[in-house]
């Protein structure tokens, strides 16, 4: 490959959660003496991203001034090509592209603009903790629509139920991940038609996430919300961002695409009353940086390398931790667990298994707080020389301890 994505960063003292922030609010303790810490929880990854997002910005800041300015033509440029290029979308234009300092900023403003606290809200469960944080802390009730596996072990969407809690709870706005986080699935177009259908006939306004739409795995390919009807093109307020992608989300900014000027509007009005929610020069420098040529073909070696990761993480476990279920994913580089066989067969709970794998550095995540009774979250996207340790550290210390 022409990128890295085998070194080993020393992310220590570089502004990481993800190794510096442990034994702090939900995050994995930190290991026992004589342990180095393996990343595998928060969502973000251990590879440097592509140069010319570095190159965009030390360019940038080599001008000693850093005042008031508006978005340019080549930021907009930069996405309505990336999006027509990676997605297939045309006829994006950039009154189309509204900023918000990021999705789940986009996802708070477009919850507000169309219900009230004290509102139901309808989301798939398992449930991405940072729907369940934003729903919570400004008032919304939460009503999941659980996933289910079919006989293939394949996550799927139950519509009838859908439909069901929509009409029981009068509930006219859903959030819907697309490619669904923690399960990884990539939606085929029917399916996401389909559940557009319930939606529509609810007159239920969609808010869909797709900050994981460039991660696809083994071949799979990115469905936009949007693409599927016209109806639901003007339905449907769609939050992206090259954070997820790149690893930016430390710079903090994220774009949504709205084509019914009547929802933008609201969203828009939302999320400038607290004059706040403005972009970093720096980040969107690193925006153009990213979807540079260069850019597309560093996403296209990072599938190749996390479609090897998630083949060999989900061989490893089939084959040592008996008791232990999962849907492999077909997008994100996140991979969920269900342990509750495991911890029924071995009589172990899960506060005891998860202990044992963050004593050893295992820093996975607990499962739980996305809304599943018995589950793991694990963090894929580190060289795999780090993943073969981790799960080899799992399978010696936890699950067959």
């Amino acid at each position: 490959m022409k990128y890295d994505f085998t070194s080993i960063m020393d992310r220590h003292g570089k502004d990481a959660i993800a190794v510096d922030g442990l034994g702090q609010g939900f995050a994995p303790s930190k290991p026992k003496e004589g342990f180095d810490v393996i990343p595998m929880w928060v969502a973000d990854m251990n590879f440097p991203t592509v140069p010319t997002i570095t190159e965009a910005i030390i360019e940038r800041a080599k001008h000693p001034a850093f005042g008031y300015f508006s978005p340019t033509d080549e930021y907009y440029d930069s996405i309505i090509h990336w999006q027509e290029r990676r997605n297939g979308v045309t006829g994006l234009s950039p009154e189309d592209i509204g900023y918000e300092n990021g999705v789940l900023g986009g996802v708070v403003s477009a919850l507000t603009a169309f219900a009230a606290p004290g509102d139901a809200v309808l989301v798939h469960s398992p449930t991405y903790i940072g729907f369940t944080m934003s729903l919570d802390n400004n008032g919304f009730n939460t009503i999941h629509s659980p996933l289910k596996k079919d006989s293939q072990g394949v996550w799927r969407m139950d519509y009838a139920d859908m439909d069901a809690k929509l009409k029981q709870y009068n509930i006219h706005v859903a959030i819907f991940c697309n490619p669904h986080n923690p399960c990884g699935r990539v939606w085929e177009p029917e399916e996401i038609q389909q559940a557009m259908e319930v939606y529509k006939a609810n007159d239920c306004i969609v808010i869909s996430d797709e900050i994981w739409s460039d991660i696809m795995l083994n071949g799979h390919h990115h469905t936009p919300t949007q693409s599927v009807s016209e109806d639901a093109r003007q339905r449907t307020a769609a939050m992206y961002a090259p954070s997820k992608t790149f690893n930016l989300a430390g710079l903090v900014g994220s774009y949504h695409i709205i084509y019914n000027k009547y929802l933008r509007d609201r969203i828009v009005a939302k999320g400038s009353k607290a004059h706040y929610n403005d972009m970093n020069v720096l980040s969107m420098h690193a925006l153009i940086g990213a979807y540079k040529p260069e850019g597309y073909e560093w996403v296209d070696e990072l599938r190749q390398a996390l479609s090897e990761n998630v083949n060999y993480a989900c061989d490893y476990i089939s084959e040592h931790f008996e008791g232990v279920d999962f849907a492999k994913p077909e997008g994100t580089y996140m991979l969920f667990l269900d342990c509750s066989k495991w911890c029924e067969d071995h009589q172990v709970g899960m506060d005891e298994l998860e202990q044992r794998l963050w004593d050893v550095g295992a820093a996975v995540q607990d499962g739980r707080m996305f809304k599943a009774p018995a589950a793991l979250r694990m963090n894929l996207a580190l060289p795999l020389s780090r993943l073969k340790e981790g799960l080899e550290r799992m399978d010696k210390y936890g699950f067959n301890a």
